[in-house]
């Protein structure tokens, strides 16, 4: 395994994050989830592959999976070999301090998050998404005062305009308060939207990219004419606006990563993460795991150095679409 920092910050990191949405009570979020002694071997084949860098959040699975990633930190290595990263956002109940990112709702769920998670600080905690309903100003002291209490080490934020995010940067550092060093946004062969604006707000502003979805939900990692991965994705899928996740050209992508890992003579998914590791603005993608070639393919991958051509075959295909997830 290779190692990075996030941005110019000193924050040590695998350069891939072992994503954990995967894991949880099964039923409670996702059909597909892994309880804790399905999860116990990825979390051990992490270990052993150098993959240190482990991301959860505290509305995964109503917070099982803090619950059960915090055990595993305890069981299969030590809390200093581990960078764990959690995060804060979403609905975990019906309550002010439940939601979004009030001063309220950030004290309460920090404190229950390392409850869950057995831990007196997390390395990395994060905005889960950018919170409309609360003022910026606030947002940003909370997160400052989550850090001088020492129930966090460093501040990151996920999926948001770029002007949202140079905002919320800009009110840290006119205060002296703690700036974000890292970015979780959407990345990957099929979604490159992020390269228009946000990678370049990164890379001049030292912050690391640590993107979700680097193999787009596994429409990369399989022939394009092959079913769903399991998740219920598909090539006819559409959003929650109804707007399509893919389109016709994107199997010309997906034609591309196939003939290049043929002739390399590795997987499909090692290809597209190669890909996705080529841009100097990323960090550490992250990779959830639900089989066990998962990780060794995401392993290889850090290894895989693409050519001029291979890049130009993989990216000339792409076609423009709006982010879904934006609000």
């Amino acid at each position: 395994m290779q190692y990075t920092h996030l941005g110019t910050s000193g924050l040590e990191v695998s350069r891939i994050t072992l994503g954990c949405m995967s894991f949880g009570t099964p039923g409670t979020q996702f059909d597909w989830t892994l309880d804790e002694q399905a999860a116990a071997p990825f979390f051990r084949q992490a270990v052993e592959l150098g993959i240190t860098f482990w991301d959860t959040a505290n509305v995964y699975s109503q917070g099982t999976s803090e619950e059960i990633v915090g055990r595993a930190v305890r069981e299969y290595a030590s809390r200093e070999q581990i960078v764990l990263a959690t995060k804060v956002f979403f609905p975990t109940g019906p309550n002010p301090g439940d939601r979004g990112l009030s001063r309220k709702a950030i004290m309460q769920q920090i404190d229950a998050s390392l409850t869950r998670l057995g831990t007196d600080y997390v390395d990395l905690y994060q905005i889960h998404r950018f919170d409309p309903t609360t003022p910026m100003e606030e947002t940003m002291e909370a997160l400052h005062d989550v850090v001088k209490s020492g129930k966090a080490r460093y501040i990151g934020a996920s999926s948001m305009w770029a002007w949202q995010f140079a905002t919320l940067q800009h009110i840290a550092e006119r205060n002296s308060w703690t700036r974000f060093v890292s970015m979780q946004d959407q990345y990957s062969l099929l979604q490159r939207e992020e390269e228009r604006e946000m990678f370049p707000l990164l890379q001049s502003t030292g912050v690391g990219s640590i993107p979700w979805g680097p193999l787009a939900a596994g429409m990369v990692a399989r022939p394009w004419d092959q079913t769903g991965t399991g998740r219920g994705t598909g090539k006819d899928d559409v959003d929650m606006h109804g707007v399509p996740l893919f389109t016709d050209q994107d199997e010309g992508v997906v034609d591309a990563v196939q003939q290049i890992a043929e002739r390399r003579g590795v997987s499909m998914a090692q290809v597209a993460l190669a890909w996705v590791l080529h841009n100097p603005v990323v960090s550490a993608p992250i990779v959830g795991a639900t089989k066990e070639h998962h990780l060794s393919d995401a392993a290889a991958a850090v290894h895989i150095e693409l050519t001029d051509d291979e890049v130009h075959a993989l990216e000339r295909h792409y076609a423009l679409r709006r982010p879904s997830y934006y609000r």
